[in-house]
């Protein structure tokens, strides 16, 4: 097996959405009626992931710790990765039709998160998908700094399981914001409810939303889309930068693994990728798929030639 390469995968070209885009409405200009917001995302967000992971916060306070951890790990961790996406579809204002209300509700999905993070990560998600692979940009790209500590299995493996504290200070290194008014609500949305919490259970459900947070983010079953959208696996296809999955596990992460159809077209809502894809069969059947998130974080920590490096990198600049 190939040793894993130690720069990454820099290509002079343009990222292959917007290009795939244009052709596809060309090809499918009916592609315009699957966009627009999804009216039923808030019910969801309210009645299966809000007030369920607000409640069982209290609920487990008082198991003993292999139930406490189960609980966390089955439920707490997959209704938070759950959040995580509802907060993806906010940013592309896919849930509401106004821009605002967005936002607004963005803040009140993060509650039961414990930590400040929708305002901050929609504008560096969305310079992602503007500047996908760009240096010094796009900061859902490892650093170097992260590529060249982060090298053999049990590297990558606890690098994994740090892997959204990871995804949160990167950003801040790379490319810090400024402070505006959506960031300062976000926070103060959030230490509100934190404070309210606190009053009234104490630090005990606080711990349980930050621990299901860690939890989410690494080695979780549904943690697997961080790695299987944009890491280059050889074995699959070496000039393919973005990955989609196809899987049962879409159904409980708003189907994020259509994630070539996703960055196609940003404004098709979770519920309608399916039908995105099933539109254009001709743009989506040749492209190299990812077959299970399990698996992949399974390769991506035991392959010698899979690491932080194999991402596509642009040394496209903007201001």
């Amino acid at each position: 097996m190939a040793e894993v390469a130690h720069d990454f995968i820099w290509d002079d070209g343009d990222e292959p959405h917007a290009e795939r885009r244009r052709r596809i409405m060309k090809a499918h200009p009916e592609v315009t009626r699957l966009f627009g917001h999804e009216w039923r995302s808030k019910y969801i967000c309210v009645f299966a992931l809000v007030i369920p992971q607000i409640w069982l916060a209290w609920a487990t306070t008082e198991l003993a710790w292999p139930a406490y951890l189960a609980v966390a790990y089955v439920f707490g961790a997959t209704i938070t990765q759950a959040l995580f996406l509802a907060i993806h579809e906010l940013a592309h204002n896919l849930v509401f039709k106004k821009a605002s209300h967005n936002r607004y509700f963005a803040m009140v999905v993060n509650w039961p998160i414990g930590i400040p993070y929708c305002a901050a990560f929609r504008d560096y998600h969305i310079e992602h998908h503007k500047w996908q692979g760009a240096d010094g940009v796009d900061t859902d790209v490892p650093s170097r700094l992260e590529a060249r500590v982060v090298r053999g299995s049990l590297a990558k493996a606890a690098w994994m399981c740090c892997q959204i504290v990871v995804y949160a200070l990167r950003p801040v290194c790379i490319k810090p914001l400024r402070a505006t008014p959506a960031l300062a609500a976000n926070w103060a949305a959030q230490l509100a409810f934190d404070a309210f919490v606190v009053c009234a259970g104490g630090w005990g459900p606080i711990l349980y939303f930050v621990l299901c947070v860690f939890l989410a983010g690494g080695l979780h079953p549904c943690a697997g889309h961080f790695i299987s959208e944009h890491y280059v696996f050889p074995h699959l296809n070496a000039k393919q930068e973005t990955y989609s999955y196809y899987g049962p596990l879409n159904r409980l992460t708003w189907n994020v693994g259509y994630h070539n159809e996703h960055h196609d077209f940003c404004n098709v809502p979770w519920s309608r990728l399916p039908a995105l894809n099933a539109l254009a069969p001709e743009f989506y059947d040749g492209l190299a798929v990812c077959d299970s998130w399990v698996g992949v974080l399974r390769d991506f920590v035991a392959r010698d030639d899979v690491g932080l490096c194999s991402r596509v990198k642009r040394r496209t600049r903007v201001a």
